[in-house]
């Protein structure tokens, strides 16, 4: 998968609260039921079987099986790498924003620089 499709499934994962706070479980409690990850919400077992597919597809979650029992952990992996992302377009947007600020402190200054 080319990084461009990876981040764009991280993203999109990551855009669903649901989604968000079942990585949240995981990540605090380490490998969780499909049930555990899942009960929490007022939704249907196959709204969250498909929220969990969704993590797994972005490549942010593992899924074992355990006989009838789905076992899911985290994978950091995917997150890493948006974080890079977004942390070079930070840098980008920073440096962008104090070069406008310093331009436009010097508007207000006027042409003789007071």
């Amino acid at each position: 998968m080319d990084n461009a499709t990876g981040l764009d499934q991280t993203f999109r994962a990551l855009a669903d609260p649901t989604r968000r706070a079942m990585l949240a479980m995981v990540a605090r409690r380490g490998e969780c039921t499909a049930g555990e990850l899942g009960d929490p919400f007022d939704i249907a077992q196959p709204t969250a079987s498909r929220h969990l597919r969704v993590l797994e597809d972005a490549g942010l979650v593992k899924r074992r099986v355990d006989g009838r029992i789905h076992r899911f952990r985290l994978e950091a992996a995917p997150i890493d790498e948006a974080e890079r992302w977004l942390s070079r377009h930070r840098t980008f947007w920073e440096k962008t924003l104090t070069r406008l600020g310093d331009a436009l402190t010097d508007l207000e200054r006027g042409p003789h620089g007071r």
